[in-house]
């Protein structure tokens, strides 16, 4: 087992799904006591700045551009990001001396690897089905490419000879959760069956404005947690509140509208008999983490078609249903949803499909992974 403490740098973000792992891998260092120090390189804008902020790790704001498939005016000014990025990264690199650098990708995540090519070892990871073109880009100076799934080895055995199956790291206190805490915060009865509704970090409109059109349906049979995403991203949930505020009074109890389901997640997810939701990396993780059954619906025109992909593997193993968004019309939502709150038994059989598919031990194999970087990199130092 590795020797010493690290020193590690975190390069990733833009999304919740590039964010999260980072969060649950230092947890896991954190809860061995083998973190020296950390520093996070990210965008002045993006949700690693409020993540890094929340896990009381430092954070220091580097230029990035987004990388696009296309030529556009914003690519070119993109373009020009980087370098400057690099050049940012590297000063920063030479001032924190990492023993190791993590990458959980995302277009931010670019600079800082380049940058940390020969000063420190470096292990990137990607969280979906697919190699995304940040990762495909770290790869080529990573020393350990890291992903979450068997099923994406051939794709990685392309880009890289040193590859880690790790599984996709979720927050361990997510498991800590109840369903009594969980109907207790929103107020709710744990005597009907409860969906929780979630886009991710932005929420989703489409899924959003169909379930809006169900309550009327739905509410009869169950509860509603609808995470619909901030005002800068919709302005669903304000819309939302209107339908609640039409809805009669006994079925306006059982709905609950929120921008966003914070320190309160683990015990939602503990309360929910059925996930509606997208198919990000990070939800799908969190799903079989915990062993929910699911309906996804994947967002359309992801890069590769990642969402999808992503959502197949959670489908085939038995735990999810999967619906194309041009497939999932209100009444099909509905006839689904209404199927499945009143079979107990599918419930439980799809739950326990999901947790086949998770891998809760990913967060310890990265810090394993990561800690014998950083002895390699001590050991190598005169």
């Amino acid at each position: 087992m590795p020797e010493r403490n690290v020193r590690l740098i975190i390069a990733g973000g833009g999304t919740g799904g590039h964010v999260l792992p980072a969060i649950a891998v230092i947890e896991e260092l954190r809860d061995r006591e083998a973190l020296d120090d950390s520093l996070w390189l990210g965008s002045a804008g993006g949700l690693e700045r409020e993540a890094a902020a929340e896990a009381s790790i430092p954070f220091q704001a580097i230029p990035t551009g987004k990388l696009r498939r296309y030529l556009s005016a914003r690519t070119i000014v993109d373009g020009l990001r980087v370098p400057a990025g690099i050049v940012r990264a590297w000063q920063h690199l030479r001032r924190f001396q990492p023993t190791v650098v993590f990458s959980t990708g995302g277009f931010v995540s670019v600079p800082t690897v380049i940058a940390a090519a020969r000063q420190a070892p470096i292990l990137t990871h990607e969280q979906t089905a697919i190699l995304g073109m940040a990762t495909r880009i770290n790869a080529r100076f990573a020393d350990v490419l890291a992903i979450s799934y068997d099923a994406t080895l051939p794709l990685a055995q392309a880009h890289h000879a040193n590859i880690m199956v790790t599984g996709n790291p979720v927050r361990a206190s997510l498991r800590h959760g109840t369903a009594e805490r969980g109907f207790a915060h929103w107020r709710l009865s744990p005597d009907l069956p409860l969906i929780y509704v979630t886009g991710g970090a932005r929420g989703a409109s489409a899924l959003n404005q169909r379930i809006g059109q169900l309550l009327p349906t739905l509410l009869p049979h169950c509860q509603i947690i609808h995470q619909t995403g901030p005002p800068s991203a919709n302005s669903d949930a304000a819309t939302l509140a209107m339908r609640r505020d039409q809805l009669s009074p006994e079925l306006r109890e059982r709905y609950r509208v929120a921008e966003f389901v914070h320190g309160e997640l683990a015990d939602t997810y503990a309360a929910a008999s059925v996930i509606l939701s997208r198919s990000g990396a990070g939800t799908v993780a969190e799903i079989a983490y915990l062993g929910k059954p699911a309906i996804l619906i994947p967002l359309p025109g992801t890069g590769g078609d990642e969402q999808t992909r992503n959502a197949r593997l959670l489908e085939e193993a038995g735990g999810a249903i999967v619906l194309p968004q041009s497939d999932a019309s209100s009444e099909r939502l509905c006839e689904i949803l209404l199927r499945l709150l009143g079979d107990d038994r599918e419930r439980a059989r799809m739950g326990g499909a999901s947790a086949r598919v998770g891998r809760p031990d990913a967060a310890s194999r990265l810090a394993d992974a990561l800690l014998a970087l950083g002895d390699r990199s001590h050991n190598q130092k005169p």
